[in-house]
């Protein structure tokens, strides 16, 4: 299990790198032909592992339910985000993390309710959904080197 968790901390510290590297305009930036931008791709794989790890389990999740309804599978940026709210997701990119290892060595996790993914996987318990997670995360950081190219 280690590993998975190995591979999500990895892939965040690429996403931190993104953001240090990126002005707040180029973050924010919709370039021609995509519909979202660099940080809402980011945001939006910090809520939805929240609501695929923690809701799914029948557990209130770590960052806010407006993050989470700004952010969710379906939505797009409708507005530019702040340098502070760059910053605040910034800072969720590992404390999320760790605090899903956390709860997750504890057993914390006791119920999860099946979901079925865009792949047509059903995530039957909070194992799968922290392993599919990376899945998706890994989509997003493909949308986001993309959308580098394009700005």
């Amino acid at each position: 299990m280690n590993w998975a968790f190995d591979i999500t901390l990895k892939n965040r510290a690429v996403l931190k790198t993104i953001i240090e590297t990126y002005s707040l305009e180029e973050l924010n930036k919709i370039p021609s032909g995509f519909n979202n931008n660099i940080i809402w791709n980011i945001a939006h794989t910090i809520a939805v592992q929240q609501s695929l790890v923690y809701k799914l389990s029948g557990l209130p999740a770590i960052i806010s339910e407006d993050m989470i309804e700004m952010f969710k599978k379906g939505t797009k940026p409708e507005r530019d985000l702040t340098q502070a709210e760059v910053d605040e997701i910034k800072g969720l990119l590992f404390s999320t993390i760790e605090k899903t290892k956390e709860d997750y060595e504890n057993k914390v996790f006791q119920n999860y309710h099946e979901y079925t993914v865009t792949t047509k996987n059903t995530l039957t318990n909070v194992l799968e959904a922290i392993e599919f997670n990376n899945f998706h995360e890994g989509i997003h950081l493909g949308y986001i080197l993309a959308l580098k190219k394009s700005l």
